[in-house]
């Protein structure tokens, strides 16, 4: 095969990283963003996500595309559930304070993996996706069901701007994000909106595992990357910059898909952890983040 079609089948598979990852970063970082606390168990809610996945399509008799879609549907809203009861359980308790925050997910992300562990078992397991037609391209043929996961991405991703932007509670999370002593001077309930935000970002990091889980496999480990590599994209993109976050997630998926095709997987990881060195050397804020005032 010539220089062109390895070139185009790596931009696919950089862009298919990328729809994932961006989802789960941008839930991480909504988190970062309105919160100030760093929820080092957002990448066992990815983990939960597409063991409940399996889980539900298992249960679901029939054609694999009624159990994907009900895991669609029932993954998120399973993930988002357990993330608002340990903020009500656990982290109002602790007032949100982000040293104690950190040790306190560190611990949530333990009880959910073991928790995996022990009811659904150290073994990697697929789940089938709901379809399984190809799309032929002038050199190859590919999966279009990947192609449709780069477009359930974009179109979550485009409802998660409309909610932050276009509607009153998106208003409410932003006045929150920046002064949450005024927002509750002016009536808003920040702890209910704290509730929703831990809970929204954990069903986005669900969402990206379900979308995912048909391509790789569900396994109750898979939550290390996915955190390693959404706090990168936090950063490089920038605190509470949803675009940046956006742009981030293709530079780094782009160039993981593109190096591991031509290289190897390590070497993109490699090359992202250095991005991060710089922007964190050269441009602290990120590149699309704000300076302190």
């Amino acid at each position: 095969m010539a220089f062109g079609p390895y070139l185009l089948l790596a931009t696919l598979e950089g862009l298919v990283s990328a729809a994932v990852l961006a989802l789960t970063a941008v839930g991480l970082g909504l988190v970062f963003g309105v919160m100030r606390v760093v929820n080092v168990a957002h990448g066992e809610f990815f983990m939960l996500g597409a063991v409940v996945a399996w889980g539900v399509t298992n249960l679901v008799p029939g054609s694999p595309t009624l159990g994907f879609l009900a895991a669609l549907a029932i993954s998120p809203a399973v993930a988002a559930g357990v993330a608002i009861a340990a903020d009500r359980a656990i982290l109002r308790r602790l007032d949100y304070a982000p040293e104690a925050v950190i040790v306190a997910t560190i611990g949530l992300g333990y009880i959910l993996q073991q928790g995996a562990l022990s009811l659904y078992g150290p073994e990697a397991r697929s789940v089938a996706a709901p379809f399984s037609f190809r799309v032929q391209l002038p050199w190859f043929g590919y999966s279009g069901y990947k192609l449709a996961v780069i477009a359930a991405a974009a179109l979550v991703l485009a409802a998660v701007w409309a909610l932050l932007t276009r509607t009153r509670i998106g208003l409410v999370m932003r006045a929150t994000q920046w002064d949450r002593e005024t927002a509750t001077a002016f009536g808003i309930d920040t702890d209910r909106v704290y509730a929703l935000v831990f809970g929204l970002g954990a069903g986005l990091a669900a969402v990206a595992a379900v979308l995912v889980v048909p391509i790789s496999q569900a396994h109750y480990l898979m939550g290390g990357d996915p955190l390693l590599l959404s706090f990168a994209v936090v950063i490089i993109g920038g605190l509470g910059s949803l675009r940046g976050t956006v742009i981030a997630a293709l530079l780094i998926g782009l160039t993981d898909g593109i190096v591991g095709v031509f290289f190897t997987p390590t070497l993109g990881k490699i090359l992202a952890t250095l991005l991060v060195a710089l922007v964190l050397v050269f441009r602290p804020q990120g590149l699309f983040g704000r300076r302190p005032a």
